[in-house]
This record gives C-alpha cells, structure tokens and sequence, in this order.
C-alpha cells in the first residue's frame, strides 16, 4: 500500500520525510481483521525519529480508521540510541505512543558472526549489513565474510531466484576494491563450477565482452531500477534511457542509495537532470 502511504506522508506538515512501507496483512486463521503494519527503517540517529512514528501511526488511522501497528528498525551505528516511545501530557490529558524496536546492532557479538544459523532472508542481510560495518577499512576480512556470506546462500537450500536477489543485497552493502572484487568473482566461479550450480556468475558474464567494469555498471544500472520500480511500480522511459547513460558507478550507487529516500520519482528524475547539465555523468 505504499501509494496510499505516499499520500499520508505528502499530507504531513513535519517537514523530511523517510518513509518505508504501509502493509495490509490477513490472519493465518481466516479471521478477517484489518491490520496496518508501518515498518519504519532508521539508518542514524535522529532525535525527531520518535515524533515521526507516532505521526505516521496517527496519520495512518485518521486516513483508515483501522488498527495500526507501527514497527522500527534500527540500523545505525549507536549502542545507546534506542527510542522506543514518544508522548506528552497537559492538564490531565495523556497523548503518545510506544512502539517494538529492532536495534541490528543488537545481534552482533565481539569475534562472532552473527545468526549464523538463521535461514532466514531477513537474517543474512542483518548479518550483511553488521559485517559490513565492522569490516569497514579492513578489504581481506571483507572479502572473507563475503564469500562465506554468499556460499552459505548455496548451501542453506534456498531457492535459485532468493540466491538471486540476496546476492544483490549482499554486493551491494560489502563492496570491496579491485584487486579483492577480482579474488571474490574468481573464487566464486570456482565454487559454482564445484557445485555444477551457476546462479550467480551467470548474472556477471552479461557484461564479460565490454569488460569487468562494464558489467558492475550493468549490474549497477539495474539494481537502480529495480528499486526505483519497487517504490514507485516504473521506471519512466527518459528516466530509464538517462539511467542507462550513466556510465559511473559511484554516481549509480549515490542515486541507488538517494531512491530509497526520495519521496516520489520526479525528485530523483529531477536530480539527474541536474547532473546531467553540469557534465557529472
């Protein structure tokens, strides 16, 4: 329902906006109930982050009249930033809200990797995105973790199109430097050629004739569009044939990252105009 969402969030008056998804869910039982779940994802600490849930949660009621469930995680790089409530009183009169919180660094544990034995999606891109900070600088643990990281998808018994869209994920949040992304691409061969298994490396032979930076642009470029269609269901064909332009991989992943804020496509449609005229892509 992230359309209706949009237009809660347009109606706000709180000034920036970070909004994620508004979902409707049904109960396992057939029970017919409606339940708005908002699922807010916090990248750095914020201290109007509370205010934001309860106005979203507010917002979203006043628009539905149905029960709302709000959900935080947090995925910045603060132990002690928790808020999990927000509130006031005056005169008698008692408004607020307390809301569930996910802290990812909460799953970490010093010289452990963390949910090892999770299968579950939501617990390899927890475990991507604690291992990516804590290997920051350090390119050989990177590309360790990495490896280790996507074999485990292979051996875990996910499926062909999971294997797929995690890897996505994964190289994109652990991005590693030349000499390491070469180790990474060739030890990854191998291991499929092992396992006579070729997901991934089939992905990345697309761009094997314009070379290995043209196929991480590819790779890039649809990674852009994929969650420019996630949020807002297209690509507009002069968006999608400037997108393809781009031949910059820095600037795919600023605007890769800037998507998943921007509050509808004509922002991110306008700031690559922008680019475009100063000669930056």
């Amino acid at each position: 329902m992230n359309t209706e969402f949009q237009q809660i969030v347009r109606d706000s008056e709180l000034g920036r906006r970070l909004a994620d998804h508004l979902i409707k869910v049904w109960r396992k039982n057939g029970q017919e109930l409606w339940v708005l779940v908002h699922v807010e994802v916090q990248g750095q600490k914020d201290a109007g982050f509370a205010e934001r849930m309860y106005v979203y949660n507010y917002r979203i009621y006043d628009r539905y009249r149905k029960q709302v469930v709000s959900l935080a995680i947090l995925a910045d790089a603060s132990k002690t930033w928790k808020p999990t409530e927000f509130g006031y009183r005056v005169w008698g009169c008692e408004i607020g809200i307390r809301f569930p919180v996910v802290k990812l660094l909460d799953y970490e544990k010093e010289g452990e990797i963390p949910l090892e034995q999770q299968h579950n999606p939501f617990a390899i891109a927890t475990k991507a995105h604690i291992l990516a900070k804590r290997s920051k600088g350090k390119s050989q643990e990177r590309l360790a973790w990495k490896l280790g990281l996507i074999k485990g998808l292979y051996q875990g018994g996910y499926t062909r199109q999971e294997i797929l869209d995690l890897f996505r994920f994964i190289d994109w949040i652990m991005t590693l430097p030349e000499k390491e992304e070469k180790l990474f691409k060739e030890d990854l061969i191998r291991f499929e050629e092992g396992l006579r298994m070729q997901y991934v490396t089939s992905i990345e032979r697309l761009g094997k004739k314009e070379g290995k930076k043209e196929g991480r642009l590819e790779f890039a470029r649809e990674a852009l569009q994929d969650i420019l269609r996630i949020r807002f269901k297209r690509v507009p064909k002069p968006l999608g044939v400037m997108i393809q332009s781009i031949d910059q991989i820095a600037i795919l992943k600023s605007l890769h990252k800037s998507a998943i804020t921007y509050q509808n496509i004509e922002d991110i449609e306008s700031e690559l105009k922008r680019l475009l005229n100063m000669g930056q892509v």
